[in-house]
């Protein structure tokens, strides 16, 4: 069964573990977990399961119900190319790497997918997850082949640039400057981004100054977005100097200015970002949105990568 979202498609995992278990189920191992309590008690119990009450996410990671974890696909990966480059809207050398399909080189053909990691990460991260391995399975798998490149974008920057003048702009890197090192490396501009929750934000941003400059992306996958619906929710992070600061920059605030080919959110429900990630794709119309169960972590980011990387290779070949 799927829901409606106000023209997002929410869809169901296929996954056993994640699948929406029955109040009657939920009662029963509410029961189990009241050990012969009440049937208040049970109810209550169930009841936490699914989110009824208070507490039910940490009862499921008690009982395992946050679903498995994902795995790298043991396949042979293609070329990763790491490289260090200067920088100047950072003030910094970065690293960029740059992941091509097995048996691929590089070429101006071939489509090209910025993915933007998350807040502790960096760009090496990004094999670390797997990528190079998920992105040759899915070409074997037949789907149509584009490159992934990944950069540098700062501990908790969230990816912009945080006081006029500051000298470190992530934005501007990824608008003025990576187009650039891309065609000197014989790859076009990015016509897709990947986000991983701060890297969500951040692929948000890209999308919105995209869409501003003319040159809308085809595609863009959000992976637990760390995205903020209020003031008080990102002022913890350390993410941003201010409100104003937060106001000017906040993907949510201004999903109105953006254009994309097919927008893809996945989000883990006992994840604290779901309740935005799920407006992000309310409010963007996103064609692909799934809140399994889950948390934030490198094993439920593995277990939704293959969707990702679906939607990005059939929606870059054929746009």
């Amino acid at each position: 069964m799927t829901t409606d979202m106000g023209g997002v498609t929410e869809q169901p995992s296929a996954d056993p573990v994640d699948r929406a278990v029955s109040r009657r189920h939920m009662l029963r191992l509410g029961a189990g977990v009241a050990g012969g309590g009440t049937l208040l008690g049970a109810a209550a119990a169930g009841g936490m399961l699914v989110g009824w009450l208070p507490g039910g996410v940490k009862l499921k990671k008690v009982l395992g119900l946050t679903g498995k974890d994902g795995t790298v696909p043991d396949v042979a990966p293609g070329a990763v190319h790491v490289e260090r480059v200067r920088s100047a809207a950072r003030s910094r050398v970065v690293t960029m790497v740059t992941m091509l399909p097995p048996g691929t080189a590089a070429s101006t053909k071939l489509p090209v997918c910025v993915m933007l990691h998350g807040r502790g990460n960096d760009a090496q991260g990004m094999v670390t997850l797997g990528t190079p391995q998920f992105l040759a399975a899915a070409v074997k798998g037949g789907m149509p082949p584009f490159a992934v490149v990944a950069v540098d974008g700062g501990d908790a920057t969230y990816w912009h640039q945080r006081s006029p003048g500051d000298g470190d702009d992530p934005q501007a890197m990824l608008r003025e400057e990576l187009p650039g090192w891309l065609h000197a490396r014989q790859l076009p501009t990015p016509r897709a981004a990947m986000g991983i929750s701060m890297g969500g934000s951040g692929a948000l941003q890209y999308a919105i100054g995209r869409t501003q400059s003319g040159r809308n992306l085809d595609a863009v996958a959000l992976l637990s977005p760390g995205v903020f619906r209020t003031w008080a929710d990102a002022r913890v992070t350390g993410g941003y100097a201010d409100e104003a600061d937060w106001q000017a920059h906040e993907p949510t605030l201004r999903l109105d200015r953006m254009q994309a080919g097919a927008l893809g959110v996945w989000c883990g429900q006992e994840d604290p970002f779901c309740p935005a990630a799920r407006e992000v794709a309310r409010q963007a119309r996103a064609r692909e949105a799934r809140f399994p169960d889950g948390e934030h972590t490198e094993g439920f980011w593995r277990r939704v990568m293959p969707d990702a990387m679906s939607l990005l290779g059939h929606t870059l070949a054929t746009t």
